[in-house]
């Protein structure tokens, strides 16, 4: 029988510490002393979240895990400054993450990229299915940005993230009808868009 060890006195305050995370005024008051296990407990916790959310949005996994990165040094950097949130940290960081990837966006639309074709022909026996999954997911990414910055972060939280309505409600500061309705109005967007092509 394997006898159990007692947690140390560092493992204690590390369990301590990830279990009061959820009490922003805690985790606030240990960013703004830049208290190190607390900065590294709100990294650990958050960090996939931002990072899922960011991915959903733009669908680049190396873009995604530089911006979720920039979210947590502009949390620093506001906690030192003085400007740091009062109440909702996750609500703060989401909504940072929606900033950059929305100013991202704006940059690549004045300054539009040319995606590299593949060289190298796909010698795989599903060819004709994967371009046709290729070609619809072309169709509803084009879609999916002609809808308002809103309707994209509704989107983004309620199917991306999977939050409920009151979770996305709290994030965005709206109403849990009116996060319904911009669901509803993107959703519909969404559907005539795609709606209208014609696979044949």
């Amino acid at each position: 029988m394997k006898e159990e060890t007692l947690p140390t006195n560092f493992q204690r305050r590390a369990i301590s510490i990830m279990s009061s995370i959820d009490d922003d005024r805690h985790a606030l008051e240990g960013l703004r002393e830049l208290n190190q296990q607390v900065i590294g407990a709100v990294y650990d916790q958050y960090f996939s979240e931002i990072y899922r959310y960011v991915l959903y949005r733009l669908s680049d996994p190396s873009l995604a895990e530089d911006i979720a990165s920039d979210v947590f040094v502009r949390l620093l950097e506001a906690s030192q400054g003085g400007r740091a949130p009062r109440t909702n940290l996750k609500g703060w960081l989401i909504s940072t993450a929606s900033h950059i990837v929305m100013d991202h966006l704006r940059r690549k639309y004045r300054r539009p990229e040319e995606e590299i074709s593949d060289t190298m022909p796909d010698l795989s026996p599903s060819v004709a299915s994967e371009i046709d999954q290729r070609e619809q997911n072309e169709i509803v990414k084009g879609a999916y940005a002609q809808l308002t910055p809103e309707q994209q972060n509704v989107l983004a939280l309620r199917f991306g993230q999977g939050y409920s309505l009151e979770e996305t409600a709290n994030l965005l500061n709206k109403n849990v009808n009116a996060v319904k309705a911009l669901q509803f109005r993107a959703l519909a967007a969404l559907q005539r868009e795609v709606g209208e092509v014609d696979y044949e």
